[in-house]
């Protein structure tokens, strides 16, 4: 049986002691897996991997109800930076590099935390280059001067630098072009394998990400609606239709075709 590194169990969160966001939110990260957590915007998900990163409080936000262990730990209450130190790192949505900074600078700067000395540092700040060749080309640009894709995989970088044993993304296909997408998330799937980290990854675009990971979860309206492997959620059809728009003709649906959708969902 395969040790969950993550387990999130029936977690309320409340922003200003009013506003319900998460509604008994459950899942489980196992150990040197690839998870997903799909959604449309709004649906709750950047604030369930905000519960997990212990970032709700920075924003008025706390979990009320529920636990969340990370690798045995309670984490529930814990600060981010406590969090940062057990092993789970987030990339935040919108990379947000510091732009003043060169590539490398922004990378090092995930290395901040580590006390296993310079020179493994050093050494993984080179295997960062072998994972994203595209930034050995301007390793000692301004990163504000990078590419969105460029800027996403210094995100990336950055946060690998800390030797996490969970990397958590945010929208990492935000913003970027199909080509740099697929480029990105070939990118996880080896970082996964080759650096044996597990991965949570929160996508709107949930073809590309039930291609790469093992398992599923789909939140809507701050709730868990429907989970299960990603294979067999890519076969579903209600998740072909509403969340990939594919029609069982072959096609793709509008907004105006799908907009009662909710009223023919067979999890609602």
């Amino acid at each position: 049986m395969e040790k969950n590194l993550l387990e999130v169990n029936n977690i309320e969160v409340v922003y200003n002691d009013i506003v319900q966001v998460l509604r008994g939110v459950s899942l489980h990260v196992p150990k040197g897996s690839i998870v997903a957590l799909l959604g449309t915007n709004g649906a709750g998900k950047t604030t369930t991997l905000r519960a997990i990163s212990g970032l709700l409080k920075p924003e008025n936000g706390a979990t009320k109800e529920g636990y969340i262990k990370f690798n045995g730990t309670d984490t529930t209450q814990m600060l981010g930076t406590e969090i940062v130190k057990l092993g789970a790192v987030m990339v935040p949505e919108g990379r947000r590099i510091f732009k003043h900074l060169t590539v490398n600078e922004n990378i090092l700067v995930g290395s901040i935390t580590r006390k296993d000395g310079s020179k493994k540092i050093r050494e993984d700040n080179k295997l960062m280059y072998k994972h994203f060749p595209r930034l050995s080309k301007v390793t000692n640009r301004m990163a504000g001067y990078s590419s969105g894709g460029e800027q996403q995989m210094i995100a990336i970088a950055r946060a690998l630098m800390a030797a996490p044993e969970m990397l958590m993304l945010d929208e990492p296909s935000l913003g970027l072009a199909p080509l740099l997408v697929k480029e990105i998330f070939e990118n996880i799937k080896k970082i996964n394998k080759e650096l044996d980290t597990t991965i949570l990854v929160v996508e709107q675009n949930a073809k590309v990400a039930l291609a790469v990971s093992d398992y599923a979860y789909i939140m809507e309206s701050g709730k868990i609606v429907l989970e299960g492997p990603s294979k067999e959620l890519q076969d579903n059809p209600d998740v072909k239709e509403f969340y990939m728009g594919i029609t069982k003709g072959g096609g793709r649906k509008s907004f105006k075709d799908v907009k009662s959708y909710k009223r023919r969902k067979r999890w609602m």
